[in-house]
């Protein structure tokens, strides 16, 4: 079986669900990690100078602290398709961290270049908005924990949930070019199901097809999107999760619609 260079396919035991750096994911930006962890574990580690960090508090409950200062109980619901935003954390480059879970937990760890110019800051839950973006089979529901608007160097973490039998990041869009209405941004895309036995499709394509991938997505896969459009689908009867991390040269997202299928966008 031939599996696609963009899925990385989670691990199925441990603590380290998935772990995507520049160097492996052939890239220059985005840093991802996934963690499970059990009541009483910690993880802890020293932030590289010149990478920010946002941690995302996706299930349970956990303290961080970023120094010398601790953040306790962070973590507002038991599954990322609760009705409800996570808690999150920002770190700047070259601090201390660590992670200490108080029940089981699972935590994003989303990183990208940065100089060290903000201060360490938690993300309340309030502070974030959701949306409801789409229509028809293609509503889907969207939290921003990091986006453009708020403080960060070149971050934007996002997450999304699509209802079962719904697409979603469609129509197809792209970003993967510095010009007049669309930014250049790596992204990975952290999926999960429920329920947890489920699968999802995406696909990675370009315009002339040099890049040209779909794929199919279990729990906790993680599909890298180097550059192309990248749509979603999410099978009847299961639900479709993802964490978005992006970065690039410049932080903002601009996207540019698939012309063969933006007709879709107009009125009718």
């Amino acid at each position: 079986m031939t599996i696609s260079p963009l899925l990385i396919k989670a691990a199925r035991s441990g603590r380290v669900v998935a772990d995507i750096t520049p160097a492996s994911a052939g890239w220059r930006h985005v840093g991802f990690r996934a963690l499970r962890l059990g009541a009483g574990e910690e993880e802890a580690f020293d932030l590289p100078e010149g990478r920010e960090l946002c941690i995302t508090i996706l299930t349970g409950q956990a303290d961080v602290q970023v120094d010398g200062a601790l953040h306790s109980a962070l973590g507002s619901r038991a599954s990322v398709f609760d009705d409800a935003a996570p808690t999150a954390v920002y770190v700047p480059p070259g601090r201390r961290v660590r992670i200490a879970a108080r029940g089981d937990a699972e935590v994003a760890l989303s990183t990208a270049p940065a100089q060290g110019r903000l201060p360490a800051r938690v993300i309340e839950p309030g502070h974030m908005k959701r949306s409801v973006r789409g229509q028809g089979s293609n509503t889907r529901y969207v939290c921003d924990i990091l986006p453009e608007g708020e403080p960060a160097e070149g971050l934007l973490v996002v997450e999304v949930v699509t209802p079962a039998g719904h697409s979603s990041s469609y129509p197809p869009h792209k970003h993967d070019t510095a010009r007049e209405g669309e930014t250049s941004l790596e992204e990975t895309y952290y999926h999960m199901l429920r329920p947890e036995q489920g699968f999802a499709f995406q696909r990675v394509y370009t315009d002339d097809r040099s890049l040209d991938e779909a794929m199919a997505v279990e729990h906790r896969d993680t599909v890298l999107v180097p550059r192309g459009y990248h749509p979603c689908v999410a099978p009847h009867a299961y639900d479709l999760y993802y964490l978005n991390t992006m970065a690039g040269p410049q932080r903002r997202w601009a996207f540019w619609n698939d012309p063969q299928h933006a007709w879709m966008l107009e009125p009718r």
